[in-house]
């Protein structure tokens, strides 16, 4: 089987992993295989969606061309600092170079125990590999960076967490693992040669047009910075809340990683939290922007010795491109937003507007993925169905007409309008029960079907489906409060 492996991180960065080989799985199975990826990566799907396939996933066996390693990274864990964490239950196989020339990791997660497991089984079990799987695909079709799962294998062992599970192994797609806590581990170190060779190898392979920059070390730091901020916009718009957005979570290339404790809000609330471990709200759904910052403020203290000789001057100099990230952020947020509400031309007031419609639904309970598809019928004076979605608010009364007014002063054909609006708002989501009910019949009922019909209307978020509209519905009522866990 020919993966097209070029393993540059195994080659080029000696010292930054332990060699390691995932461990052997008694009876690994295929559950769910990626054909649509496979294709892009141009793999031999027939070929790997096979016995042989399933023991390469699940780590059993390293295929020719691999060359598997556990990565070391430390990491802020909601605030506090752990100098070592690392691939605890994960081993990055290989480089595939894609058809397409992109250079992507193939990283197998629940591999085993690893030097950097800390005491824990290094198992993942099927449930949580599965969302991560289905939350994937869904974040790729809604035009959100992330990493994607070619496969979902169980390993034949039952696992011990919440009693005991199926085991299962996530074989996952990135464009790299190289995270915030990758910097993080060697700053800590103040292994300043390490720091400045994992830095340029970032940029290489990330960001190449930054190597030549007056200070390529600053242009790192601007392009991350960029990165996440327009990421975390994307989230925002469609509800997405991570759950866990710990430093070690954060991608130097700024896809989205590690869909733990994640969900998608179902009724609008700022304070919306999940996971099972957020106990504070530290990365609740209003939270994330600021919680972005404070990441990348952390690679910008890891960078400070690259950055200037001088302490206090690479501090000055860092803090400055950390402050550009709100106004990056917004930029990002209120183009979204102008999309989501159906203006094609930017006013100066268009930024209050918006946000005057986020303070006239709050607390109103709201479903945000039906208020903004019910929004393009309401740009021709129909309101029936907004209204319907927010019955006692007086003040979105007042700002759908201060919208309608301000839809006067485009330009756009009123059917391109409508067209573009579901263009950018989604009709179909993950939503939080059908996720839970796909998850548990694949479970505990060994039935894939759910998790199959699920994903295949999540691959076409915003183009109605025929007998599609349960996917398209709220939680029934009795539903919740749900709360999500990392699988650990």
């Amino acid at each position: 089987m020919d993966f097209h492996f070029d393993n540059t991180y195994a080659r080029e960065l000696d010292g930054f992993y332990v060699q390691w080989q995932g461990d052997s799985a008694p009876d690994a199975k295929i559950v769910k295989f990626n054909h649509d990826l496979a294709f892009e990566l141009g793999l031999d799907a027939d070929a790997l969606n096979s016995s042989d396939g399933a023991a390469i996933f699940a780590g059993t066996i390293a295929p020719t061309g691999a060359s598997p390693l556990a990565q070391a990274y430390a990491g802020h864990q909601f605030g506090g600092f752990s100098p070592q964490l690392g691939d605890g239950r994960a081993i990055l196989l290989g480089e595939i170079i894609a058809k397409n020339g992109t250079r992507q990791d193939l990283h197998l997660k629940g591999s085993g125990r690893t030097p950097f497991s800390r005491g824990g089984d290094g198992k993942a079990v099927l449930g949580p590999v599965l969302r991560e799987y289905m939350m994937g695909e869904a974040m790729h079709a809604l035009n959100i960076p992330t990493t994607r799962a070619l496969a979902a294998v169980t390993t034949g062992e039952d696992i011990l967490r919440e009693g005991y599970q199926p085991g299962a192994v996530l074989a996952r797609i990135a464009s790299s693992h190289l995270r915030v806590g990758t910097f993080q581990f060697f700053a800590a170190r103040q292994e300043n040669e390490k720091l400045r060779q994992l830095a340029d190898y970032a940029i290489h392979r990330h960001y190449p047009d930054m190597a030549n920059a007056n200070n390529p070390y600053i242009a790192l730091l601007q392009s991350v910075c960029a990165a996440q901020a327009e990421l975390v916009a994307k989230w925002m718009l469609v509800g997405f809340v991570h759950g866990v957005m710990n430093t070690d979570n954060m991608t130097i290339s700024g896809e989205t990683i590690d869909y733990g404790p994640c969900a998608f809000i179902d009724q609008y609330a700022i304070d919306a939290v999940y996971s099972s471990i957020d106990a504070n709200g530290r990365y609740a759904y209003g939270n994330q922007p600021k919680m972005a910052k404070w990441n990348l403020a952390r690679l910008a203290e890891s960078l400070l010795p690259l950055i200037d000789q001088n302490t206090d001057r690479a501090i000055e100099i860092a803090t400055v491109e950390i402050n550009k990230f709100d106004e990056t952020y917004a930029r990002h947020w209120v183009n979204g937003m102008r999309a989501k509400i159906g203006l094609s031309s930017a006013h100066g007031d268009d930024e209050d507007l918006i946000n005057q419609l986020f303070t006239s639904i709050e607390n109103q309970r709201v479903d945000f993925t039906q208020l903004f598809r019910a929004l393009a019928n309401a740009t021709s004076g129909n309101n029936n169905d907004v209204f319907a979605l927010v019955p006692n608010s007086e003040g979105f009364r007042a700002w759908v007409s201060r919208w309608q007014e301000r839809l006067t002063q485009e330009t756009i054909n009123p059917e391109e309008r409508v067209a573009a609006m579901n263009a950018v708002n989604p009709l179909y989501i993950p939503r939080n029960h059908l996720v839970e009910g796909a998850l548990t019949a694949a479970v505990n009922d060994g039935d894939m079907n759910p998790f199959d019909d699920l994903l295949a209307v999540l691959k076409h978020p915003f183009t109605p489906q025929s007998n599609a509209e349960t996917y398209a519905k709220p939680a029934p009522t009795d539903f919740g409060p749900y709360k999500t866990f990392c699988g650990t």
